[in-house]
C-alpha cells in the first residue's frame, strides 16, 4: 500500500511523535511510505528520514496558511499518487483534502489530536480552519481518526460529523520506553544530585497550554515540607534564556531546585529516571503521548484532568483538577510517601497498563486496518 501522510509541522510534539510511531511500525507491512510536512521538516522529519521514508517540507508559514501550498500539494498528490492519504492536525485536514480532491481525490482520513473545550487562546486562523472542517467533515474525509474519547466529544460538538468518526489512541514503542533502573543515577550526576534525590519531571514544550506556571507553584508548596525534592522541566524553549520561565522561578524562589533541560535527544532514558512524571496542562490535551512514555518506563504520574489524561493513568496514578497548585503538589506528596514496594508495584501497573491499551504494534494494526477498508481496490 502507497501511503502519504500529510501534517502542518514535523516538530517534536504528542502528534508528530505519534506519526513518527507509526511509520516507524508500518515499514514493517511492506508499505511505501512519504510524508509531507507543511512548514518545516524539523526534528523528527530528520528522525523519519533517517529510517529511510522521503519526507517533503513546503516551508509553509504554520499561523497563516498560503493557498499556493494546495498547488503544490496538488503537483505531489499526483506524481506519487497514494493510495490512502492520512492528514495530521487542522491545517493539514484543510489543505489536504482540498487537494486531494483537486488531484483525483484519493481517500483522505483527517486525525484530530486535540480536545476544543477551550478554544479562546487558539491563533484566529486555527479558529477558522477548525470552523470549516467542520462544515467539511460531511464531504471530505472517508474517515476522521481522533486520538482519545474526548477529542471525539469535542470535535462534535464544534459540528463535526460524528458518522465519520472512530478513535484510536496514540501508541508507544515499547521497546525504546522501558523500565531501565540504571538511568537513575546517570540523570542525578548530569544534574549535579545524589543519586537518591527524589526528582520529579516534566517534559512539555513551553505553551499556555501545559500551564508551566501552575508546576512550579505546586513546586514551592511542596519544597516548604519537602525540601529535597528537585524537579527537572524539558521540552522546547524550556531554557535559561526564556525569560518569562525564569522569572516564574525566580519569583517562587526555587532556582536551586528547578532545572530546565531544554530539548532531549535521550527522552527514553530521561523519563526513566524520574520518581513521578507530571503534567499541569490546563485545556487542549487529547492524549498525551508524554505520559504514556513515562508510564511505560514504570514511572507512575501525576496529571491534571484534561483529555483523557484520566482514563490513560487509571488506578496507576493520580489526577487532580486543572490550574490548582495546591492540589499538584498534594499529588506528588502522596506518591513520594509510599513504601518502596507500593511505588514498584505502581509502576509496574503502568507499565502493564501502556502494554494493553497503547502498544505501537497493536495500535498500527488499527490504523492499517482502517486504510485497508477505505482502499479501492
Amino acid at each position: 500500500m502507497k501511503i502519504l501522510h500529510i501534517i502542518t509541522d514535523l516538530d517534536v510534539g504528542g502528534a508528530e511523535m505519534m506519526l513518527f510511531n507509526l511509520v516507524n511500525e508500518h515499514r514493517k507491512y511492506g508499505h511505501e511510505i512519504q510524508v509531507i510536512g507543511l512548514a518545516h521538516d524539523g526534528l523528527l522529519g530528520d528522525r523519519i528520514k533517517k529510517i529511510g521514508d522521503p519526507v517533503f517540507p513546503l516551508n509553509m508559514n504554520a499561523n497563516q496558511p498560503d493557498p499556493l501550498t494546495v498547488l503544490r500539494l496538488r503537483k505531489l498528490i499526483k506524481k506519487i499518487n497514494p493510495d490512502v492519504i492520512p492528514t495530521w492536525m487542522y491545517h493539514a485536514d484543510l489543505l489536504g483534502a482540498m487537494a486531494a480532491f483537486m488531484a483525483g481525490n484519493p481517500p483522505v482520513i483527517w486525525g484530530l489530536h486535540h480536545t476544543l473545550n477551550s478554544t479562546t487562546k487558539m491563533n484566529p486562523w486555527t479558529q477558522r480552519i477548525i470552523k470549516i472542517n467542520a462544515l467539511l467533515s460531511l464531504f471530505f474525509p472517508q474517515k476522521v481518526i481522533c486520538c482519545s474519547e474526548e477529542t471525539m466529544k469535542s470535535h462534535i460538538n464544534k459540528g463535526y460529523s460524528s458518522k465519520k468518526m472512530i478513535v484510536i489512541p496514540n501508541g508507544i514503542d515499547l521497546t525504546g520506553f522501558r523500565i531501565d533502573p540504571e538511568t537513575r543515577v546517570y540523570i542525578r550526576r548530569e544534574f549535579g544530585l545524589n543519586p537518591e534525590t527524589p526528582l520529579i519531571g516534566m517534559v512539555a514544550r513551553f505553551h499556555p497550554q501545559k500551564d508551566h506556571r501552575t508546576f512550579i507553584l505546586a513546586a514551592k508548596i511542596l519544597h516548604q515540607t519537602l525540601p529535597n525534592v528537585h524537579f527537572i522541566l524539558a521540552g522546547s524553549n524550556i531554557v535559561h534564556e526564556n525569560l518569562e520561565l525564569k522569572n516564574w522561578i525566580k519569583e517562587a524562589e526555587m532556582e536551586k531546585n528547578i532545572h530546565l533541560a531544554g530539548l532531549r535527544n535521550d527522552i527514553p532514558r530521561f523519563v526513566a529516571a524520574f520518581d513521578i512524571v507530571s503534567l499541569s496542562s490546563a485545556y487542549g490535551e487529547a492524549l498525551p503521548v508524554s505520559i504514556c512514555e513515562a508510564m511505560a518506563c514504570g514511572v507512575p504520574c501525576v496529571v491534571t484532568d484534561v483529555g483523557d489524561s484520566r482514563k490513560i493513568v487509571s488506578g496507576s496514578g493520580i489526577c487532580v483538577p486543572t490550574r490548582d497548585p495546591k492540589a499538584l503538589a498534594e499529588g506528588w506528596e502522596q506518591l513520594l510517601s509510599l513504601e518502596q514496594e507500593e511505588k514498584l508495584n505502581l509502576g509496574t501497573l503502568a507499565r502493564t497498563r501502556i502494554e494493553k491499551e497503547y502498544n505501537i504494534i497493536n495500535i498500527a494494526k488499527r490504523y492499517s486496518e482502517v486504510y485497508s477498508m477505505i482502499t479501492p481496490n
